[in-house]
């Protein structure tokens, strides 16, 4: 099954990361975390870009903030699609710096890049990119965006001044809403640590392969 890699430079990005491992779970997409630091790592970054797609990954989401040169040193070293999601960290500049840095690749090296803390455009964007050759995912993006559609269209009928029609319109986006909060609370359901060993579980799973890397940006 193709799977998609999600690195970050730090554990102090994940807040921020854990966008996108919410879109490829609610579309039931296989997908691996790490910690891989471009400045902290570099011999452990080289090598996870080098042997991903041999672990069935097919397209890689790189976060990083500050001078983030993760995406862009991912993507001169791997033929894989890497998507680049710039994090306003603590020592940035305004996300200036870690956007431009991902941004401004040169010719020959692309990286798809998303808006500043953009993480879950990212796991869209994957799904999208695996969408291409997996049927069953790319059904799953176009009833999204077919939600997405119909709760603009409700909203606008809200404000339609035939009562009939608002009553309607008022009635089914409250049904499509509540149907949306039910996946949410699913989701957060599996990231939400519910007793202390839950919560080193959920630790361990984004310290995977990180060789003890626990560094803070």
């Amino acid at each position: 099954m193709s799977k998609v890699g999600i690195i970050m430079g730090s554990k102090s990005d994940y807040p921020v990361m854990k966008e996108a491992i919410e879109v490829l779970k609610s579309f039931e997409i296989d997908h691996e975390v790490n910690i891989v630091s471009a400045h902290r790592t570099p011999q452990k970054m080289m090598e996870y870009s080098k042997d991903a797609h041999h672990k069935g990954i097919r397209v890689i989401i790189a976060g990083a903030g500050g001078a983030a040169h993760l995406p862009g040193m991912i993507a001169s070293n791997s033929h894989l699609p890497v998507i680049g999601v710039p994090i306003k960290s603590r020592n940035s500049i305004d996300g200036w710096d870690s956007l431009l840095s991902i941004l401004q690749m040169p010719g020959g090296v692309p990286v798809a890049t998303v808006a500043l803390d953009g993480a879950k455009n990212a796991g869209i964007l994957a799904a999208q990119i695996l969408g291409t050759s997996d049927h069953n995912i790319s059904d799953k993006i176009k009833k999204y965006k077919s939600d997405k559609d119909e709760i603009s269209e409700l909203s606008k009928l809200i404000n339609d001044t035939d009562p009939s029609i608002k009553e309607l319109a008022e009635a089914e986006l409250k049904e499509k809403k509540k149907s949306i909060i039910i996946l949410e609370n699913e989701l957060m359901k599996l990231l939400i640590p519910k007793d202390e060993n839950d919560k080193k579980n959920s630790i361990l799973e984004i310290r995977a392969g990180t060789g003890g890397d626990e560094a803070s940006l």
